[in-house]
């Protein structure tokens, strides 16, 4: 094809595209594996959907060929019910990863910048760059690696328009404190926000040490809330997330929301799920027990690892991150390699009983 054709602009042709786990089908298709492959890549939720949310999926299936309620207003009384928020304060998406575009487009233009940690989540830097905006980049604490607010602080300019922080922080699983926020907050100048990804937030809810953004949000700080129902609540596929701010601001990010943007299965599982309180009780208690196992198992094979309040955590094996990745690959085992970021670590999601026990023995076959 004439490659004049194929001219893009440079926020298209600088993008770094997100790279998801592995799928178990591809995996099964080019390693010709026929057993069980275990994924511990992405961070969902090892027992599944919550059962109230395909209950109530079940009940809708009749429903299916119409539309989508385009402003989500189920499931908007059932998150305002539960965190005691007003409803103009919530946008719904597909998925927080919509959620994060669509502060790009509603609020960063060509010479704006945004302030992460580094590493992090790579969607926040493809909103900047779609919206040709810059990342600064502020390297994580050595050791503990966690944001290291300070120095996120000290990058703040009069062009900073956004500043993301992860909290519990994907990929390390580190937290920040109350004060980190204020640090960050008292740094921020007049045009900017401060986005606080909590996507893994429902982990640390009964930690009154690890701040909630609701809280800041509801004295009226600059400060954006994102979260999702694709880890916890188990309900990944369905891809619907939301975001809480001022009521102003969101009424400007709706302007850039598509129509019926989460789809009516999504809305309606997800607003169910919400309330599962004994699916969650035992999704918590599984991560809990599972992280004592991981843990101990890496005690026996002499690795470190850091310290994690999410569904994952992170284990230093010694050894390249991406020989590492697909030793365990070939032995049914589907993890999370960063190799450029952290070159000898692995991320591994917190699965059952069972298929931690079959990753740390897989683990221990790849070191010998």
């Amino acid at each position: 094809m004439n490659c004049e054709r194929l001219a893009v602009s440079n926020r298209i042709s600088n993008l770094i595209p997100y790279q998801p786990g592995k799928p178990i089908a591809d995996v099964k298709r080019e390693l010709g594996i026929v057993g069980e492959i275990i994924k511990l890549a992405s961070n969902e939720n090892p027992l599944g959907p919550s059962p109230l949310g395909i209950a109530a999926l079940q009940a809708a299936l009749p429903t299916l060929a119409l539309y989508p309620d385009g402003a989500c207003h189920a499931l908007r009384e059932a998150v305002t019910e539960k965190f005691g928020l007003s409803p103009d304060s919530l946008i719904f998406g597909n998925g927080s990863d919509e959620i994060i575009h669509l502060l790009g487009l509603t609020f960063l233009e060509p010479g704006d910048e945004i302030v992460v940690g580094d590493p992090t989540f790579v969607l926040y830097e493809t909103a900047a760059t779609l919206a040709g905006a810059k990342t600064v980049k502020v390297a994580l604490t050595a050791g503990d690696m966690r944001h290291d607010t300070a120095a996120m602080a000290a990058a703040c300019t009069e062009k900073t328009r956004l500043v993301f922080v992860a909290n519990p922080h994907n990929p390390t699983g580190s937290v920040i404190s109350k004060a980190d926020v204020e640090i960050l907050l008292a740094a921020l100048p007049p045009r900017a926000f401060l986005v606080l990804d909590e996507a893994y937030a429902e982990y640390v809810e009964d930690d009154p040490e690890v701040p909630r953004a609701l809280d800041w949000i509801k004295e009226n700080a600059p400060v954006i809330c994102l979260r999702t129902f694709s880890k916890l609540y188990g309900l990944a596929g369905f891809r619907v997330g939301y975001g809480v701010a001022a009521p102003e601001v969101i009424r400007l990010i709706n302007q850039a929301r598509s129509p019926f943007n989460v789809n009516l299965a999504g809305q309606v599982a997800a607003a169910a799920a919400l309330n599962d309180t004994e699916f969650i009780a035992r999704t918590k208690k599984n991560n809990d027990d599972g992280i004592a196992q991981l843990i101990a198992g890496f005690e026996i094979l002499g690795l470190s690892w850091l310290p994690t309040r999410a569904n994952f955590i992170v284990v230093n094996t010694g050894r390249p991150a991406k020989a590492m990745f697909d030793a365990l690959l070939k032995r049914g085992i589907i993890v999370r390699a960063f190799p450029n970021d952290l070159p000898t670590h692995l991320r591994v999601t917190i699965g059952t009983p069972e298929q931690n026990t079959r990753f740390l023995e897989a683990l221990t076959l790849c070191l010998t």
